[in-house]
């Protein structure tokens, strides 16, 4: 007989197999149950074998020479608050005082305090606290609305910590940067992001050439420096882009390169004192460089003169209407704003050479910059007038003695006036309105209705791009009435 069972010890030794490899499991377990499920006493984790930078020390060695400075307003005066421009932080007090709460920085051992000028705008007493506490009051020593700075002076009887200002250009897109302040009343707060983008214009002034930054600034940073990782100060702190007032990532910082130039001027005279050429200028087009028959046509780059001031350096040095500034003393124009940045940067009475296209080719003016005055400002009324028809889609009128008295213009100023602009017309799609007075075209003057119509028929029937030079509430500029529109 075939015994077909499984002999007793072949099964003892499968059991044992078995057996052996549970405990194994059960016992693989264990090991491992006991330190979560178990564990007792204090949990000491296992550091991390390589740290994330942070800027701890850093932080601990600016902060005693950044301030919180308080600007106690006029009675019954409200601080200017903008969410796109500079920002301040209000706080209203009994019997309607109110104090504006900014931010700044001491750059000399003798309390020399750099801020941004629309916190204390406006002042009737200052004052500035330091990291410890301690609150003393502040003089303003000098402003310079242009670019929003403003230097203070306090007296604390002893040396004080100070920052050193570092080299704005050299700072690049992406590398940290740490801000310190005093947002919304919390002085000694620190954040950090990095740089987003150089070269920023918001239209807060004409210099406008800021470093744009992520790190999150608020209400009260305004007038806080910003630093860089070797703890140098490459920015003050002044403005953010924000729908809802609070920071969303896009703050914005003057360079230190700047704060370097005014702060020093304000030491010295309290004031800055800039060069002045004496021209409105605006951008070239590629519409604007194919009318005006530029070199480089749709590339061109320069600032396109508007208007020229009477008995300006400027005018004294020959500049027309018309021309495009390419370089001052072989420094390259690319724009207005290049251009009213470079002329500022010469002292009043120094000589430049002057670089304009005019006509196409190349001309080297000499001027002798004067001293920048103040803003001056024009209105004008409404328009009304007799019709003349063109081929753009306008009206033209003469500038009848009541026509001159409606505008508000000077018994010198010659020209044409707009007083209608057809719907939809080429005109109105590049922006040309009622009112407006032509006083050339192109670079060829008018003065009468005739001479008017007959240059834009000219230039149109060409099929050639219009430029159409028009005061419109006392700004002169040119309007460009592109072939391809109609």
């Amino acid at each position: 007989m075939i015994n077909t069972k499984t002999p007793p010890q072949h099964k003892l030794r499968r059991s044992i197999t078995a057996t052996l490899l549970a405990t194994s499991i059960i016992a693989g377990l264990g090991a491992l149950a006991p330190m979560s499920a178990h564990a007792t006493g204090a949990i000491e984790p296992t550091a991390p074998s390589q740290h994330i930078p942070d800027f701890a020390n850093l932080t601990a060695e600016v902060r005693p020479a950044v301030v919180s400075v308080t600007n106690k307003l006029k009675q019954n005066q409200t601080p200017q608050m903008q969410q796109m421009l500079p920002f301040g932080f209000a706080i209203p007090q009994q019997r309607q005082a109110v104090e504006a709460r900014g931010s700044g920085f001491i750059i000399s051992a003798d309390g020399i305090i750099v801020t941004n000028n629309h916190v204390v705008k406006d002042d009737q007493s200052i004052s500035v606290t330091l990291d410890d506490g301690t609150e003393l009051p502040a003089k303003v020593i000098g402003t310079d609305p242009r670019t929003d700075l403003a230097i203070l002076k306090i007296n604390a009887g002893h040396p004080l910590p100070y920052l050193l200002l570092g080299n704005s250009d050299k700072i690049r897109v992406g590398e940290w940067v740490i801000a310190v302040g005093d947002p919304f009343g919390l002085g000694g707060t620190v954040t950090a992001g990095i740089l987003s983008a150089r070269g920023r214009d918001i239209g807060d002034g004409p210099y406008d050439s800021f470093l744009q930054i992520d790190a999150p600034i608020n209400q009260g940073n305004s007038g806080g420096p910003l630093f860089n990782q070797d703890g140098q100060v490459v920015g003050v702190n002044s403005a953010i882009m924000s729908p809802t007032g609070g920071s969303v990532g896009i703050g914005f910082a003057i360079p230190s390169n700047t704060v370097k130039t005014v702060v020093a001027e304000l030491e010295k005279s309290g004031k800055v004192t800039r060069g002045y050429l004496g021209v409105q200028a605006q951008n070239v087009t590629p519409d604007m460089a194919r009318a005006l028959n530029l070199p480089d046509g749709a590339n061109q780059k320069g600032a396109l003169v508007a208007s020229v001031e009477p008995t300006s350096p400027a005018s004294q040095a020959g500049v027309q209407p018309g021309d495009v500034i390419i370089a001052v003393d072989g420094n390259k124009i690319a724009d207005p704003r290049g251009l009213a940045v470079v002329i500022a940067g010469y002292a009043p009475g120094a000589s430049t050479k002057i670089t304009v296209l005019r006509n196409g080719k190349p001309t080297v003016l000499t001027a002798t910059l004067a001293s920048l005055p103040t803003d001056n400002a024009s209105n004008a009324a409404s328009p009304s007038g007799e019709a003349s028809g063109t081929a753009i889609g306008v009206e033209l009128s003469p500038l009848t003695p009541e026509l001159r008295a409606q505008l508000g213009l000077p018994t010198h100023q010659a020209g044409v006036v707009i007083s209608n602009v057809a719907p939809g017309s080429v005109a109105e799609l590049a922006g040309l309105q009622a009112g407006d007075l032509i006083i050339s075209v192109g670079a060829t003057p008018v003065t009468n209705v005739d001479e008017a119509a007959k240059a834009i028929r000219a230039q149109r029937g060409k099929d050639h791009a219009v430029a159409l030079r028009i005061l419109r509430n006392g700004q002169v500029s040119f309007v460009v009435i592109g072939a391809s529109q109609g």
